[in-house]
């Protein structure tokens, strides 16, 4: 299936290759350049790219191209969920998923492929079955492999690995036994320039942070089940369970794990958290425009907006920019073109305002279109679906866990037209 899986920086230098059926040659990137250069931005770059002789299967992670070769024709979807889980493994062993990182442990990351990918197919990809074939790096392991000449491949064959629950392994104990449930939310929205809502929608996970003793058999209830379309699960969720009465019945994984992901896309189940006033206009005589942006909040539910940053891409014939700002700091970029105002916390006593002149480039003709807005912003303890864990039920062991569920709103592609 998978033949060949090329790591690229955003630099497009190739950093770390690797092989299972036979080598093909770097050259075949070159079609994944060219799709990179004219998608301009990363996340705009194809996920699937078609060469005369293979498909070229991309994701794009942590500033790291994940490109897999492909020779005969697979269900794409296949392909990136498992170069996700790559990328998660990687994050999982070494607590960043980063060039750097990759090159300093590179023995490790090739014996991680090799276990994970059987001749092109997907093996081994669960985290604790991993660990216990490929030890973790730790400062005393890497020293005593350096004197003994040993690996971190362990000799044994996983517990789990021949069991009927593959994801957790056998004699799991702790002293603090404990189940945290993160319910994280991204909006993805277009506002067009009178503030109304063009398309919304929601994408949802739940990562779940599980140290228990034993084998607990855990059940998961929500307030508003219904609320929740396009489901993916954890090969350790029940699914007729879920299609029956809507609970998430479950053997957790040991350690962080994403339970399930989401997604809500019924537009009038979709708050929008804030509201943008903005007025930018170029004008015909002159080589200068105004500027005018004021951000307030609006369906936040009393809970405060924080890490709110307003990005603009400006046209290219902008040379320079005179503004004020009453929260936060801004900064133009001449190179790229990009004023990036960061306002932080959302004062709601008194709204963040920006406003000023922008100098445009002597002659020019006026901008055909007016550039859009990009926000990005966090909101803790709020899902702004309204999802909501109802409680957790364990069963099969006798102790009482720690229990605790955290919600977080972000904005995903959140975009304001002017």
């Amino acid at each position: 299936m998978i033949h060949s899986l090329f790591l690229i920086n955003s630099a497009a230098d190739i950093f770390l290759e690797k092989h299972w059926k036979s080598v093909i040659s770097r050259s075949v990137c070159d079609y994944f350049f060219e799709a990179q250069e004219k998608a301009g931005e990363p996340n705009n770059v194809p996920p699937v790219i078609r060469t005369p002789h293979h498909y070229l299967i991309n994701i794009y992670r942590d500033k790291i191209f994940f490109v897999s070769v492909i020779q005969t024709e697979v269900p794409p979807l296949f392909v990136i969920e498992f170069l996700h889980r790559v990328a998660e493994t990687l994050q999982d062993y070494f607590g960043e998923c980063s060039e750097s990182v990759i090159k300093d442990n590179v023995v490790i990351v090739y014996e991680l492929l090799e276990e994970m990918l059987d001749n092109g197919f997907p093996l081994a990809t669960e985290s604790n079955i991993l660990k216990e074939l490929i030890k973790p790096p730790t400062i005393l392991r890497s020293m005593v492999n350096t004197i003994t000449g040993s690996s971190n491949v362990g000799e044994t064959l996983p517990t789990g690995q021949l069991s009927t629950v593959p994801w957790r392994r056998a004699g799991v104990k702790y002293t603090n036994n404990e189940a945290y449930f993160d319910v994280i939310e991204e909006i993805d929205a277009i506002i067009d320039k009178s503030g109304a809502t063009v398309c919304a929608e929601i994408q949802g996970v739940i990562d779940a942070c599980v140290k228990l003793t034993g084998m607990p058999d855990l059940t998961l209830t929500f307030m508003n089940p219904r609320l929740l379309d396009d489901v993916s699960f954890h090969p350790c969720v029940r699914f007729k369970r879920w299609e029956s009465e809507r609970v998430l019945s479950f053997i957790p994984p040991d350690g962080n794990f994403r339970l399930m992901s989401y997604h809500v896309s019924a537009q009038n189940l979709v708050a929008i958290p804030i509201y943008v006033k903005q007025n930018i206009s170029f004008f015909e005589s002159g080589s200068s425009g105004r500027l005018d942006i004021t951000v307030g909040p609006k369906q936040t539910m009393g809970k405060p907006v924080e890490g709110l940053v307003v990005s603009i891409h400006m046209p290219k014939v902008v040379l320079s920019v005179n503004l004020t700002a009453t929260q936060g700091t801004q900064k133009y970029d001449t190179t790229t073109k990009v004023l990036v105002w960061d306002i932080g916390k959302l004062n709601q006593q008194k709204l963040p305002n920006l406003k000023g002149s922008l100098s445009l480039q002597s002659g020019s003709p006026k901008p055909e279109e007016n550039p859009s807005l990009d926000i990005d912003l966090k909101i803790q303890q709020l899902a702004i679906s309204g999802v909501k864990v109802s409680r957790l039920d364990m069963h099969g062991e006798k102790y009482k866990p720690f229990k605790g569920v955290k919600y977080i709103t972000k904005a995903g592609k959140f975009q304001v037209r002017t």
